[in-house]
């Protein structure tokens, strides 16, 4: 299963900044990896939802991590 980085933003003055990003290991499809990342920035941060601490959110492929 891909790897995924979830970047969430803030946007001000039109500009996004970025406030954190959490890293999915194992997802079944972009979808459900923004899904579980929305949950634990969420969690992060110590608010209900995401969209208290920020305005956008961004899924790209991540490479494995080699150990």
């Amino acid at each position: 299963m891909p790897n995924y980085r979830v970047s969430f933003a803030k946007q001000i003055l039109g500009v996004p900044f970025t406030v954190g990003s959490v890293e999915i290991a194992r997802a079944r499809d972009p979808e459900r990896a923004r899904r579980a990342a929305e949950l634990r920035f969420a969690r992060q941060h110590g608010v209900e939802d995401w969209r208290e601490r920020a305005d956008r959110c961004e899924i790209a492929a991540a490479e494995p991590q080699r150990v």
